[in-house]
């Protein structure tokens, strides 16, 4: 006979006093057998009190970020299955049972909830555009599509929360999360939940341009983990491109006088273009050490049953 599996729900929060608590209503009467977590990120105000009182389980974690929050609560929590959800009260608790259920009928690892605004200023200015870009940008550097990459609302197997290495520190930990499931190539899918405002009086934790260029500088990285080839291939062609053009009237000077007479642009060329010949080499034997590591990831991965059916 086939047992129920276990639904742990880890809401990250940092002075979420004004929402916590009907946060955790709402999980529980989307799904009552869930046990919910709430993971206070060093509060100054009464989140841990608010949402011991609602019924929630509170571990607090001193370091601050959000990815550290989730790394923490990935190491902690046993279950079969996964939900990720801020604590600030913006998104439909009431589509959690159809995220759930998603995952297990595919049987899919990774469930993430496409925001759909239910009111006109659910987003912030910059924000939904910002998004979008990021969408594109990792999208096609990844060849994968994704609607919402940035999304904190997500289902996952114990099999994927497992294998995730969760290496952010703050609000990146979303990006890691889209390029993870990339990486690996997890089956995967996405539901369209609610999006709402904040509560009046709560205000967003994420700054635009500050965690922007954080999300930027985390894309970077990636690629030069997770696509050396490509990363390199720009830089080996970029530094080529550029010895070429400094060693042109070089080369048309040796050509009409048979002389050197611009010995340094001569060495600058030379220096210029085997250091792109340097980085072609570092990025195949990247690629090489890619390989073995993401076969080495699927193994871990595989060491964890699918997630149960329904």
């Amino acid at each position: 006979m086939s047992t129920s599996p276990t639904i742990a729900a880890l809401v990250p929060c940092y002075n979420e006093e004004l929402s916590i608590a009907s946060v955790v209503r709402d999980l529980r009467a989307a799904v009552p057998e869930m046990t919910i977590y709430v993971y206070d990120n060093s509060s100054t105000d009464r989140t841990s009190e608010v949402a011991r009182e609602a019924g929630a389980v509170v571990r607090r974690e001193e370091r601050k970020g959000k990815g550290n929050v989730v790394r923490r609560a990935f190491a902690d929590v046993e279950a079969d299955i996964y939900v990720l959800i801020d604590g600030d009260d913006t998104y439909d608790a009431a589509a959690l049972p159809e995220m759930i259920r998603t995952l297990q009928e595919g049987p899919y690892d990774h469930i993430l909830g496409v925001r759909q605004e239910t009111t006109n200023s659910a987003y912030r200015p910059g924000h939904a555009l910002g998004n979008r870009g990021f969408n594109w940008l990792v999208g096609n550097i990844f060849g994968s599509e994704v609607s919402d990459m940035l999304s904190g609302y997500r289902v996952m197997s114990r099999r994927f929360v497992k294998s995730f290495p969760a290496l952010s520190r703050e609000f990146e930990i979303e990006t890691e999360l889209t390029v993870h499931a990339m990486s690996v190539r997890v089956p995967q899918a996405e539901v369209s939940v609610g999006f709402k405002d904040r509560p009046e009086g709560s205000e967003s934790k994420l700054r635009t341009y500050h965690d922007g260029f954080r999300i930027l500088n985390l894309i970077a990285q990636l690629v030069r983990h997770e696509r050396p080839m490509l990363f390199y291939g720009i830089v080996a062609t970029l530094l080529a491109l550029v010895g070429i053009l400094v060693g042109i009237p070089v080369i048309a000077d040796f050509v009409t006088t048979g002389l050197v007479p611009r010995l340094p642009s001569a060495i600058l060329a030379i220096g210029v273009v085997l250091a792109g010949g340097l980085a072609a080499v570092i990025g195949l034997i990247l690629d090489g050490v890619l390989k073995a590591r993401r076969e080495v990831s699927r193994l871990n991965y595989l060491t964890y049953s699918a997630p149960p059916s329904v």
